[in-house]
């Protein structure tokens, strides 16, 4: 029988991307001219909320995808690139963007997994050289226009797992033998289908989870942190 592939599972905001590309991106939209204050008023809201761990990732997601409805995708696209190398590139991880590049030297299959939508991380997989992304697919109408809704769901939580699962079986993937780099509760799912697992500068419920679990805990600069907090079990 064929030997199973390794894969190594990167999410993009706060662990691959050493900051978080919401208002990055939402800046950018704002100067292609696409948003209302209102709608950068709500959005910023409900980011400070999702900070302070009031709200989930997939409730703010779902909430601000009807931004898209009745919209072309096409001029989402223009200077996407350009946004890429000017906002998001100085702003990867040097850590994690070696870890990254430790896999490729291996051989392993490469796979950013992220809840962001495609259009915005094309341009990622293809400087980077990473194999196959996996992430939001906005959906697209008979009309031509989008809908305001993903075609398979938003890429986050149990459907971010979901995913993974499913590309592991199309792809001969070995997950018991796979890495997955998350830095959120949300990634926890991920996390726990692959054989080595870690937290990157994570969030409190996933520090707890990754002391509980034995799961290495990263800084941005890629080194091993005790797993263990003071006081901690």
């Amino acid at each position: 029988m064929e030997k199973r592939k390794i894969a190594a599972f990167f999410d993009f905001d706060k662990t691959l991307l050493a900051t978080d590309s919401a208002s990055m991106g939402l800046r950018f939209l704002w100067d292609m001219g696409f948003l209302s204050l209102g709608y950068v008023t709500k959005a910023l809201a409900l980011n400070a909320l999702f900070r302070r761990h009031l709200v989930s990732e997939t409730f703010i997601a779902s909430r601000l995808m009807t931004f898209y409805r009745g919209k072309p995708l096409a001029p989402f696209e223009d200077g996407v690139c350009e946004f890429y190398f000017d906002q998001l590139k100085p702003r990867l991880a040097p850590g994690l963007l070696q870890r990254l590049r430790d896999h490729q030297e291996q051989g392993h299959v490469t796979v950013l997994i992220s809840g962001s939508m495609r259009y915005m991380l094309l341009a990622v997989i293809k400087d980077l050289g990473i194999n196959h992304l996996l992430c939001s697919n906005l959906e697209v109408g008979a009309d031509g226009l989008l809908t305001g809704r993903t075609t398979d769901g938003i890429c986050i939580d149990a459907n971010k797992a979901r995913q993974a699962r499913e590309f592991a079986a199309r792809e001969g993937i070995d997950l018991s033998r796979s890495h997955a780099y998350g830095n959120h509760q949300s990634d926890i799912p991920l996390l726990s289908l692959v054989g080595h697992a870690y937290a990157v500068e994570p969030t409190g419920p996933l520090r707890k989870m990754a002391n509980h679990r034995g799961w290495p805990i990263l800084g941005f600069d890629g080194k091993e942190s005790p797993t263990k907090e003071k006081g901690g079990i």
